[in-house]
């Protein structure tokens, strides 16, 4: 077993270390785009941070549709089966297509409700148009996700690094043109920032169509639209076989979607919990706020290994599942469970021994630092059952499963994070310490079941075999 472990350790490595410096890269360019941002006022650092908070649940809500892509091309490349792996890219494409809307006019219909509760006029001036800009970039966003998903399904990890990584410099470039008015570009503040995300997001749509028309180019069809029946990725495809072009196959769509909701509530379910708890921690004084905001984005920072690892996870799992390799759904997922572990352990121990210095990397306030550091030394208690959860359900997305996360998460946070947070917080006095106190038992929580899940998953996997 100690040799399969070794086995399986560098083939994760080599998919999950691109994938968290993808992933890493998606916190880079939000962070570009807040520190451009401040030199345009207070007013525009608010209209942005809202803006972006507004954005990203609701749109990665809708790529989160598009995850079962992970377990059907994962499962159909380790069965060598390549027709399937481009059928569901297609009908991934589709999905995307039809998702796009409803994320669009959902983010539009924010405005009208922002007034309506009185957000600060000069907020909502600023806000309207850069969240008009964003919407240009939606589309875009979802074939990205697309594309990715089936590209790494298939081991195909370095052209989603260098498009993300590349990204980040064109948006940065695109930053400094729109919002800063240079080189003769019109000056249009924040809606130049979303403008220039806009654009990164077609940018890394079309870099990953270009890997995936090369890697069809390489393989045995040449052409994107998938053919009937198996077909091994070794074979030549038979004169006179039948295309299915690039029709909707309704039975398929059907399959992603129940696959792909589950994800979308998840990441829902989790983008809610975290924008309440903000709203709670701005009932207090700017100190608690701002020790708040520092703990969540350092906790974002450390969660995007384990995520990449968690991708990992889903892809070598399913390959597994479609060798029909119990020992390999088993080795692959519990690699990956002790690197997510493992990382985020030292992530823990980093937050308990020095989160005085991690605070000063973002303010030097006295008062702030010291704040920060009581909320990372309470978060330092739920990283590794943080890294457990998200790399359980990248692993349990790997044999098909969406529905158990999903479950875990909604009870995990909302029948017991949220309630221990409101009343530690309110009832009992301890502020935002009292959110994080909440956020830790939902996390330990989760972790605790997804763990128990995937192990009754292999077992009974096993038993079958």
């Amino acid at each position: 077993m100690i040799a399969a472990f070794r086995q399986e350790i560098r083939p994760m490595l080599r998919l999950a270390a691109p994938l968290a410096m993808a992933e890493l890269g998606w916190m880079s360019m939000g962070f570009v785009d807040a520190l451009m941002a401040g030199r345009l006022g207070a007013a525009a650092i608010g209209a942005g941070s809202l803006g972006n908070m507004l954005f990203f649940p609701i749109a990665i809500c809708g790529t989160g549709m598009l995850l079962g892509m992970d377990t059907l091309v994962a499962q159909a490349f380790g069965a060598r089966d390549d027709a399937a792996c481009r059928r569901t890219l297609v009908q991934g494409l589709w999905i995307a297509v039809g998702v796009a809307p409803v994320v669009c006019l959902l983010l539009a219909l924010t405005i009208p409700l922002l007034r309506a509760i009185g957000t600060n006029p000069r907020v909502m001036e600023l806000l309207g148009p850069f969240l008009h800009a964003l919407l240009w970039g939606v589309l875009p966003l979802l074939f990205y996700t697309a594309f990715r998903r089936y590209l790494q399904a298939m081991n195909i990890v370095k052209p989603i690094t260098f498009a993300v990584i590349s990204a980040n410099l064109l948006n940065f470039a695109g930053n400094w043109l729109f919002m800063y008015g240079n080189w003769g570009a019109p000056r249009l503040g924040l809606e130049g920032s979303g403008y220039s995300t806009s654009i990164s997001r077609v940018y890394i749509a079309l870099v990953l169509l270009i890997a995936v028309l090369r890697h069809q180019r390489k393989s045995a069809y040449p052409h994107l639209p998938a053919m009937v029946g198996h077909a091994s990725a070794c074979q030549r495809p038979l004169a006179g076989a039948s295309f299915l072009g690039w029709r909707p196959q309704w039975t398929l769509i059907r399959n992603l979607i129940t696959l792909g909701f589950p994800s979308a509530m998840q990441i829902l379910v989790e983008g809610a919990v975290f924008a309440v708890v903000t709203v709670m921690a701005a009932r207090f004084d700017e100190v608690s706020l701002a020790a708040h905001s520092i703990a969540v984005n350092v906790v974002s920072i450390t969660f995007m290994v384990p995520l990449g690892i968690s991708s990992a996870a889903a892809v070598r799992v399913g390959q597994a599942v479609g060798r029909k390799s119990p020992a390999g759904v088993a080795v692959s997922g519990w690699t990956a469970l002790l690197l997510g572990a493992g990382f985020m352990s030292a992530a823990g121990l980093a937050l308990a021994f020095v989160p005085r210095w991690i605070a000063r990397l973002y303010t030097p306030e006295a008062a702030v630092i010291a704040a920060s550091s009581a909320l990372l030394r309470i978060a330092a208690l739920f990283e590794i059952f943080d890294g457990l959860q998200v790399v359980a359900t990248g692993a349990l997305r790997g044999l098909g499963d969406t529905r158990t996360p999903a479950l875990a998460h909604l009870a995990g946070y909302w029948l017991i994070g949220m309630p221990v947070a409101y009343v530690l917080c309110f009832s009992y006095g301890w502020g935002v310490t009292g959110i994080w106190v909440g956020l830790t038992s939902a996390l330990i929580l989760i972790g605790l079941i997804l763990l128990v899940a995937w192990h009754r998953e292999i077992a009974s996997g096993s038993r079958r075999a």
